[in-house]
């Protein structure tokens, strides 16, 4: 189950365009209800909105 949220999240991270409706059928199908799937694609989205916002501001991790 959790082998294939993480297969989501990643794909959704590195190729978005790639995301077909099997994806999400992937989730239902291990046991993620649609809240669930909705919840790991917010979170991975905003994810990649917070650091593309600290990159283009020039952000620098703390040491």
């Amino acid at each position: 189950m959790r082998r294939a949220m993480l297969d989501y999240a990643i794909k959704l991270t590195h190729t978005p365009g790639d995301m077909v409706r099997a994806d999400v059928e992937k989730l239902r199908t291990v046991g993620y209800s649609d809240r669930d799937i909705l919840d790991i694609a917010e979170v991975v989205g905003y994810y990649a909105y917070v650091n593309r916002i600290a990159d283009g501001l020039g952000v620098e991790l703390e040491a």
